[in-house]
């Protein structure tokens, strides 16, 4: 059997599993998953990470990190982000995790996981040097990097994610078109005045999303019964496409999008902030479109341990 390695993306959101083997040029998915176990609830007000939510999401790691090995993998990388970084007990919850795993947590920094959400990025799409301003919006921070090539120009982690979003603007019914406005009007201020001039300002060859906001978009977008990876990756997202997503999804209840097809458990209340992160971004970016990725974070992670293992 030829390398097999896994990586694990443990979110502020989502957990993610993906098993991975070398293969010319790059590596051949052999398994992946992901399940919404929303680790940062409750983090924004507390600053800690809450018991029940480290209890499901370990349980989801500890589970992931078994089918790795099942599937044959020789190690396992586990990545956390910033709920992780972010929390007080954050340290703890992660020592927890590879006690109760055997494997060990890195909690990268804003700036290592722009890196690598580039790299996944990059790979999926198979870019050339053309420029490319790449967004991930998390549960708990939304990172921007401007890259030419594999050469990062700027980069920036913003704690702008639609957890705390959901929290401070909930919309259990229909969307009050007057308190979203003013969600979206606060996240447009706070990308003008956070983001670097280079990402504001820059000559774009294109913007290009990643995560579950933008991918869930896309499959709406397409009309899919059924989330179908190779249709939304490379999806085009227009403006005009965004905003009729916005209206569809602000017209329901917080029940009714949960029965959409595509729009998985958990994240039903996290769309429509995350609807608002991608207008605002293109406001301030002027960009006309969006470029959708399937491939982001837990691909990165892969492209890098696929190469530590050469």
């Amino acid at each position: 059997m030829s390398l097999r390695l896994a990586s694990i993306d443990l979110g502020t959101n989502t957990v993610r599993l993906l098993v991975a083997e070398r293969d010319r040029g790059g590596f051949r998915v052999v398994e992946q998953d992901q399940r919404v176990t929303r680790l940062g609830e409750g983090l924004a007000a507390s600053g800690r990470l809450g018991e029940q939510p480290m209890a499901r999401t370990s349980a989801v790691v500890a589970q992931y990190v078994e089918r790795a090995r099942r599937a044959g993998a020789r190690a396992t990388r586990i990545v956390a982000t910033s709920a992780v970084r972010d929390a007080a007990n954050g340290a703890a919850f992660a020592a927890a995790v590879e006690r109760q795993t055997g494997v060990a947590v890195d909690v990268v920094s804003g700036e290592d996981e722009a890196r690598l959400t580039i790299r996944g990025i990059r790979a999926g799409l198979a870019w050339s040097g053309e420029a490319m301003l790449a967004f991930d919006i998390g549960g708990g921070s939304t990172e921007y990097t401007l890259a030419r090539g594999a050469e990062v120009l700027a980069s920036v982690s913003l704690r702008l994610g639609v957890v705390p979003l959901a929290e401070r603007h909930p919309f259990p019914g229909a969307v009050d078109p007057g308190r979203y406005r003013e969600m979206e009007a606060s996240i447009r201020a706070r990308l003008e005045s956070e983001l670097p001039p280079a990402i504001r300002r820059c000559a774009l060859g294109a913007v290009v999303g990643t995560a579950g906001t933008v991918t869930t978009l896309a499959a709406l977008d397409l009309g899919l019964a059924d989330y179908d990876a190779a249709r939304v990756h490379g999806h085009r997202l227009g403006r005009a496409a965004v905003e009729r997503l916005r209206d569809r999804l602000g017209a329901l209840t917080v029940a009714e999008r949960a029965a959409l097809p595509c729009l998985e458990p958990g994240r039903a209340d996290l769309v429509v902030p995350g609807v608002a992160i991608v207008l605002a971004t293109m406001d301030v970016t002027g960009a006309a479109e969006v470029v959708v990725s399937d491939w982001g974070l837990r691909e990165g992670i892969m492209a890098e341990a696929i190469e530590r293992w050469r």
